[in-house]
């Protein structure tokens, strides 16, 4: 071969292996730099099932602020979205717990939804392990309402009992500088008869609303008679309605039972009579009904008194709310009476409402679960599903138990019933 040619076949194997050499090594350093792919840390055996029985919202972050397990109340107070914490306080805390260590426990405020509703939280986070935060969230809303209805709850009884107690030390200074008057004295003393009832229904009520409150729930619940109900609560008032030439209509059904205490629901009934008595301009009408509608009886309390406006509508069954603060200190009210009414229909398992136009009366309507039949599912009498499938069409007659006159009823504006159509006995 020649040695020319021999010499250029040399270099140009020579420089291909340079060539090749370099590449390896290249590849080699370029492996050897490359940072292998870590996996997710996984939470600890055992974790998961601890934050499915927890009551609290339960929240594992990790290293990256990432969700790496949470439980079924974390999303539904809506902290966590997806794998991501969603409330800055909140993340903030984990931020801290995993930078030093410490325990940290806040009390929050969450603004949730659209219409911006406050939730009140406590929130505890800790370190769990050396990669993990754990954090637990009690939501706290249920007792921050009922503390601030505790609050004005015991505000509202000194204001109110503040006023009676009041009137009555000055009667009795007047009463006093006024003991060689008779007239004078006579006056001022039947004014302190007056404050002093208003005084003890005041705290009748107070004690009976705090009883009430106590029996939630019912215990040892019975078969009650509506038709007993309404003839006791007819019976409370029928004095106070002679003296003023009103009319008591009643309309009821013997078949009617429910299940609860007839005492209380006695109380109920006898509270709205009395205020529709109260309420009323002499010589008109107050009409009590009851009638099954399904599985529900419904019992109604109809006048032809002031009526209510409709701004105060929304109001009238809170604590002391009182429409007309003048009138109610001539009826000797303490707007408890309907708050009573409430918490009893409340606690029977139903609910009552109000109709009302100012000028033409009001109807409150209480709906309470019939009681049903054990082995059939169905209402105690079976007249009272047929007769609820007819229209209510009564003719007037003579109630037995009440000795008062039914009514015929006639529909209201807003579905309630009203037996206002009688002539006066």
């Amino acid at each position: 071969m020649d040695p020319t040619l021999a010499a250029v076949l040399g270099g140009v194997i020579g420089a291909a292996l340079a060539l090749l050499s370099l590449g390896a090594m290249v590849l080699s350093e370029r492996s050897q730099q490359k940072v292998p792919v870590t996996p997710d840390p996984v939470v600890p055996t055992g974790v998961a099932t601890v934050l499915s029985v927890l009551r609290s919202s339960a929240v594992v972050m990790g290293p990256e602020d990432q969700v790496l397990q949470a439980s079924a109340p974390a999303h539904v107070l809506g902290i966590v979205r997806g794998e991501r914490l969603v409330v800055d306080d909140l993340l903030t805390m984990v931020r801290a717990v995993r930078r030093d260590g410490e325990i940290r426990q806040q009390d929050l405020e969450i603004v949730r939804g659209r219409l911006g509703a406050t939730q009140y939280v406590s929130a505890r986070v800790a370190p769990l392990g050396s990669q993990f935060v754990l954090v637990l969230v009690e939501d706290r809303t249920r007792e921050r309402r009922l503390d601030a209805i505790r609050r004005d709850f015991t505000v509202n009884v000194s204001h109110e009992l503040k006023t009676p107690i009041g009137a009555l030390i000055l009667l009795a200074d007047a009463v006093s500088e006024a003991s060689d008057d008779p007239d004078a004295v006579q006056r001022f003393s039947g004014r302190m008869r007056v404050e002093a009832a208003r005084l003890s229904r005041l705290v009748k009520e107070i004690i009976e609303l705090s009883r009430l409150q106590g029996d939630d729930p019912l215990e040892n619940p019975g078969p009650v008679d509506i038709n007993g109900v309404i003839e006791a609560a007819v019976d409370r008032c029928r004095v106070d309605a002679e003296d003023r030439d009103i009319n008591l209509v009643v309309k009821t059904d013997p078949s009617l039972e429910v299940m609860g205490s007839e005492d209380q629901l006695a109380i109920a009934i006898g509270n709205l009579v009395e205020n529709a008595v109260n309420y009323s301009p002499d010589g008109t009408r107050v009409a009590v009904a009851a009638h099954p509608i399904g599985d529900l009886v419904e019992i109604t309390v109809s006048d032809q008194g002031v009526g209510i406006p409709s701004s105060d509508l929304e109001r009238i069954f809170e604590r002391f709310y009182r429409v007309d603060r003048a009138r109610s200190r001539e009826t000797g009210g303490t707007g408890l009476g309907l708050s009573i009414v409430k918490h009893i229909a409340s606690i029977h398992g139903g609910d009552v409402r109000v109709w009302s136009v100012e000028g033409q009366g009001s109807t409150f309507t209480v709906r309470l679960p019939l009681r049903l039949d054990p082995a059939t599912g169905q209402p105690t009498d079976s007249s009272i599903q047929e007769e609820s499938e007819q229209p209510l069409t009564p003719t007037p007659s003579v109630d037995q138990r009440s000795g008062s006159q039914d009514a015929s009823h006639r529909r209201r504006p807003g579905g309630h019933l009203a037996a206002l159509e009688e002539e006066p006995r």
